[in-house]
C-alpha cells in the first residue's frame, strides 16, 4: 500500500478552506483597484487648478477687470469632463470689513485669489493666492 496522492477527503477539505479564504482576500483586492483611479482624480484636479490660477496671475491687479472681486464661487465646466471649476477674488481684509458693516469695502492693495476645482467623485481641491499693486 505505497500509493502516493490525496484522498478524496482531503480534496474536498482543499476546497471547503478556499471556498472560504478566497473571498476575504479578493475583496480587499478588488476595493484597492477600484479605488485606484483616485489618485489620478487629484491630480488632474489640481492641473486645472492650477492652470486657472496661471491665467488669473497673468492680469495686472488694477488694470484689467479680469482681477475684480467677484461673488461666491460658482462652479462651471471645465475643460476636462466630469470636473467642475470655479474661482473668487475678494480684498484681503474685505471678510472683517464686511462683519463691521461695510458694504463695499476699500482696496486694501492685495486681493486673495482662491480657484476651486471638484472632480467626478465630488472631492474638493482649492489653490489660494495673494496679488498686490506694486507701483509701475
Amino acid at each position: 500500500m505505497n500509493k502516493k496522492g490525496f484522498t478524496l477527503i482531503e480534496i474536498i477539505v482543499l476546497i471547503v478552506m478556499a471556498g472560504i479564504l478566497l473571498p476575504a482576500i479578493i475583496v480587499p483586492f478588488v476595493a484597492g483597484v477600484r479605488g485606484s483611479g483616485k489618485p489620478e482624480m487629484a491630480t488632474t484636479a489640481m492641473y486645472l487648478a492650477h492652470q486657472r490660477m496661471e491665467e488669473l496671475m497673468k492680469f495686472n491687479y488694477g488694470k484689467t477687470p479680469e482681477l475684480d472681486p467677484t461673488s461666491p464661487i460658482s462652479l462651471q465646466n471645465s475643460p476636462i469632463s466630469g470636473y467642475q471649476w470655479g474661482y473668487e477674488i475678494l480684498y484681503v481684509s474685505s471678510i472683517d470689513l464686511m462683519a463691521a458693516g461695510s458694504v463695499n469695502p476699500p482696496d486694501t492693495k492685495y486681493k486673495r485669489i482662491r480657484v476651486q476645482v471638484t472632480d467626478p467623485e465630488s472631492s474638493t481641491y482649492e489653490v489660494y493666492a495673494v496679488v498686490t499693486n506694486f507701483p509701475l
